[in-house]
């Protein structure tokens, strides 16, 4: 490997989200052609045997490296089929992955990656936890902050796309405030995962532009009819994570909307520069 960069990055998903997680790093790969990547894949129960494709995906590029969790305590979290029990693990990051890492960034599954994740990567973060982005506007907002207890100001952001200060973390994080504040809440939480760390962590999360680092079909079609500008041409341009959050999903036949060309584009590449 040939590479300027090491990047560090981290999945949590089950098995059934491998093929689009392939899509995704191969994704990653295409627009960061210079980079080397360790994918740490947070996992209750992949065998081994489901990875080679995986591991092929990023040949040359980079390593998966696996990490089983087995001592979580989530009887109390609560899971359905779109919300396993994987998504509560990015709040744990810090506490499974090597204490020789400094950062990571946590990408979905249903993700395609559009330019280079650099300045991305190396966001400054300081006193911060997380920098993410926010898909809320002030009615969601307000209602947010009732539903879970939290100030007005308490940014809401899309757990997504999350660059990790796993240093400070792990100075600073109380896993038992964690797990009180999901039994406090279980019947209140909507979007589990993000509504935990938007209100436990709100005032230790920078907030990232959300156009270019966690672009979805919904924020496009609420801003593009009034903002000059906005098209799908500057999406092709600016937008370096594309992000097909919710029951949208392009590798659907129901999909709707216009962003599912990134993803064709990223699956055509991907079976082109990456066969397995």
């Amino acid at each position: 490997m040939d590479t300027d960069q090491k990047i560090n990055i981290l999945v949590t998903l089950d098995r059934n989200y491998l093929p689009y997680l392939n899509v995704m790093l191969s994704s990653l790969i295409r627009f960061n052609p210079n980079c080397a990547f360790d994918v740490y894949l947070l996992h209750k129960d992949i065998p081994q045997s489901a990875l080679p494709p995986t591991e092929k995906t990023l040949e040359n590029h980079g390593r998966l490296l696996p990490i089983e969790v087995g001592d979580l305590d989530l009887q109390n979290a609560p899971t359905t089929s779109r919300y396993p029990q994987e998504i509560y693990y990015r709040i744990f990051a810090a506490r499974y992955l090597p204490k020789t890492l400094k950062r990571v960034l946590y990408l979905d599954p249903d993700i395609v990656v559009n330019g280079s994740i650099l300045n991305l990567y190396h966001t400054p973060l300081t006193d911060y936890y997380f920098a993410a982005a926010s898909h809320t506007g002030a009615f969601l907002q307000k209602i947010n902050s009732l539903r879970l207890d939290t100030d007005d100001n308490t940014p809401y952001i899309n757990s997504g796309v999350m660059l990790m200060n796993l240093e400070l973390l792990r100075k600073e994080q109380n896993t038992e405030e964690v797990f009180s504040f999901i039994k406090k809440h279980k019947n209140s939480l909507f979007l589990p995962d993000q509504d935990i760390i938007s209100a436990l962590y709100g005032s230790k999360i920078y907030t990232l532009d959300a156009f270019r680092y966690n672009m979805t079909e919904r924020l496009y079609r609420l801003h593009a009819p009034f903002e000059k500008g906005l098209n799908m041409e500057w999406v092709r341009k600016n937008a370096v994570i594309i992000h097909y959050c919710g029951r949208n999903k392009p590798w659907k036949a129901n999909y709707s909307g216009k962003f599912d060309v990134f993803y064709k584009e990223a699956l055509e590449w991907m079976n082109k520069n990456c066969p397995v």
